[in-house]
């Protein structure tokens, strides 16, 4: 039977014998890490190789948010602080080669930290866009207000990760820079205009459609639902995300514990499968909601499964080229980033 259409977080740096039952048991496609997983790089591979002896799936998805900047689950001392997305952006604009390069190489050598670790999931590049005025939420993550920009560096950063041997995750489809207020606390509403979101906040999904991978974003569109977020939405989904941007990858949710969504968490699940999401994702390992999702949400099936396959069939594939410069070390991307200094 193919895995569970849901993507599960951990409680701690150790796989509980419990949570390894739960593994066994209810099957969920993935697990995604958090900074509460990570201690060393030892202790993580053990806790990867663990993950997976559970699922009995080599080839299992374990996730992690890896960004850089304030979004980086992996960090000192065992390995290096990337840049937010912002720096690369202010480099882009004064050197667009220089930012091109840096945006692929923090890409494949962040991919390179989590495939020596076991990981093989990068929840990049972050499409969305740095807007004055906007909730800090999203900030310095996004790499400009431009969505061209936003394009050209995203694409760089997804196909470093491919050369670093990881899966990128394009996300919060189909644009999360403009909100008021933080999904992880409130709903927020987005006013504008369908052309003026077609022509910005869409843009950089649409170019990067192509990729195997999106993750959606907990934020109302009230020009094509006035009532739900994205995530929840048939219409956002079916019309915007698969219609309009073209994307045929695998679509999992952000989040289904935030409080941007409203009910139970399976009744979360259920809905978000029901407008068209492939995948549910659950982050925060509590053992009593999982266990509620295991019996709400189902196995992979239809299209939803199809484009799992995909995606993990792209994993084994060939990997994106390498970068043009032979110096991929964190050191050329230091030397790159103080070009913006």
């Amino acid at each position: 039977m193919p895995p569970r259409a849901l993507i599960v977080g951990l409680a701690g740096a150790r796989l509980s014998a419990a949570e390894r039952a739960y593994l066994e048991g209810a099957d969920p496609w993935g697990v995604i890490l958090f900074a509460r997983n990570v201690e060393s790089p030892d202790q993580l591979k053990e806790l990867t190789a663990e993950i997976r002896d559970g699922l009995s799936r080599a080839d299992a998805p374990i996730l992690i948010d890896q960004e850089g900047g304030r979004v980086q689950r992996m960090g000192p001392p065992h390995w290096p602080a990337y840049p937010a997305g912002r720096r690369i952006g202010e480099l882009y604009t004064i050197d667009p080669q220089a930012g091109l390069e840096a945006a692929h190489l923090a890409g494949r050598l962040i991919a390179t930290d989590l495939a020596g670790a076991g990981i093989n999931v990068a929840c990049i590049p972050l499409l969305d866009l740095r807007l004055e005025g906007m909730d800090q939420v999203i900030g310095d993550r996004a790499y400009d207000s431009d969505p061209e920009i936003v394009t050209a560096l995203g694409r760089a950063a997804a196909e470093g990760v491919r050369a670093g041997g990881c899966l990128p995750v394009i996300k919060h489809m189909p644009g999360h820079g403009r909100v008021l207020c933080d999904t992880h606390y409130a709903l927020p509403v987005v006013d504008l205009a369908a052309h003026q979101l077609r022509r910005t906040d869409f843009a950089p999904f649409r170019e990067l459609r192509a990729l195997p991978l999106g993750m959606s974003a907990h934020v109302v569109y009230s020009a094509f639902d006035s009532e739900r977020p994205a995530t929840v939405s048939p219409s956002i989904i079916t019309q915007v995300i698969r219609s309009e941007i073209g994307f045929d990858g695998l679509l999992m949710t952000d989040d289904i514990s935030m409080q941007a969504l409203d009910g139970a968490v399976e009744q979360r699940a259920c809905a978000a499968l029901a407008a068209g999401c492939d995948i549910v994702l659950h982050c925060n390992g509590d053992a009593h909601e999982m266990e509620r999702l295991a019996e709400a949400v189902p196995h992979l099936s239809g299209r939803a499964l199809e484009r799992a396959e995909a995606a993990l069939a792209a994993l084994d594939g060939p990997a994106a080229p390498a970068a043009p410069a032979a110096d991929v070390t964190y050191e050329r991307l230091q030397a790159l980033l103080a070009k913006a200094a």
